[in-house]
């Protein structure tokens, strides 16, 4: 029976030799050996069996593997990239650094809740392609804290319609035309949104605010259409309520 070291026997290679890094996802089928690997973290990685990995690359010891050493991996073909196996001690920002799929990108391919929020064991899908808005880590991070300033509290609906406003100014050939420009646009003098102007929108938001920017994103609009909203009960600005009602949830009234 094969033995990894570290995994029931102890052996002077497990010392100076370790396996197992990332895997490689722009050649998922070869896997380069990194410093402090064994070759049992390598086929847990890629949930292959260690005998196999052996005998694909017709391994004399599989204690001894060396750092920068290309080895092949069974049965990765087929599956390429597109699911990762959370370890203990992953985060979605170190699972993004293995393959060419950004954070944002895996993000918006699976139903997650707060992205800081991922479990040992869970599946998580590597996406191929580029989410068609494009945006960046830094992006939906400030989206989530616009959302979540300007919403907690409100019913999941009321959240998803106050991104989804959001994003439909960005669309607009009225307004700015990216997420960031929307969010801290200055008209007259003043914010376009009250937590940017008081700061709130530092405040960290919860994994609601970053599933509702998440699905409004992906095309769901409970606003109507609408490019802003605001609280009847702290307003006193004449204009928003003289703009046409797209729709009203909860405290917030959303008009075009």
């Amino acid at each position: 029976m094969i033995k990894a070291a570290g995994k029931g026997i102890v052996t002077l290679s497990t010392f100076i030799l370790v396996v197992a890094g990332q895997g490689n996802a722009e050649a998922a089928s070869e896997h380069t050996v990194s410093p402090g690997e064994t070759l049992w973290k390598i086929s847990q990685q890629y949930q292959v069996s260690l005998e196999e990995i052996v005998d694909k690359n017709q391994l004399d010891n599989p204690d001894l593997i060396i750092s920068g050493q290309k080895l092949i991996i069974p049965g990765t073909e087929e599956k390429s990239a597109k699911e990762h196996k959370v370890e203990t001690g992953e985060t979605l920002w170190a699972i993004s650094g293995q393959y060419t799929a950004s954070l944002t990108d895996i993000y918006f391919a699976n139903e997650l809740g707060h992205p800081a929020e991922i479990s040992p064991g869970e599946i998580i899908t590597i996406p191929d392609e580029e989410h068609p808005r494009g945006l960046t880590w830094s992006e939906l991070d400030l989206f989530a804290r616009l959302v979540y300033s300007e919403a907690t509290g409100e019913p999941y609906e009321g959240q998803v319609a106050v991104a989804a406003s959001v994003l439909n100014r960005v669309d607009s050939s009225r307004y700015p035309g990216t997420l960031s420009e929307v969010i801290y646009q200055v008209v007259g003098g003043h914010y376009q949104y009250a937590p940017v102007r008081d700061g709130r929108i530092g405040l960290t938001p919860d994994a609601a605010a970053f599933q509702a920017a998440r699905d409004a994103v992906n095309g769901w609009d409970p606003s109507n259409g609408a490019t802003g909203f605001y609280n009847p009960a702290k307003t006193s600005n004449q204009w928003v309520r003289q703009q046409p009602v797209a729709t009203t949830i909860a405290n917030h009234v959303f008009f075009h």
